[in-house]
């Protein structure tokens, strides 16, 4: 892993912190480890599909959308995808 990799995962650790972690714990009791996942895969889904994001990729597109742009980019550019 390059350090850019390591700072971009580590930024969004920081955001599952802020976004989910903090929120979710200070509104809900959860009594087992399935039901915090269940949670933390519900807010991915939101995260990933809905929320805009800010940014030098995303301008203002969800993490999705900027994903399947990039498909059609690397289509269009023939790069190989793995």
């Amino acid at each position: 892993m390059s350090p850019r990799t390591i700072a971009f995962v580590m930024h969004f650790h920081k955001t599952i912190l802020n976004e989910f972690n903090q929120v979710a714990f200070r509104k809900k009791f959860y009594s087992t480890l399935e039901k915090v996942q269940k949670n933390l895969d519900d807010w991915i889904l939101y995260y990933n599909n809905q929320q805009a994001h800010q940014g030098k990729m995303c301008c203002g597109r969800t993490t999705m959308n900027t994903l399947l742009d990039g498909k059609t980019v690397w289509v269009e550019k023939n790069l190989v995808q793995i």
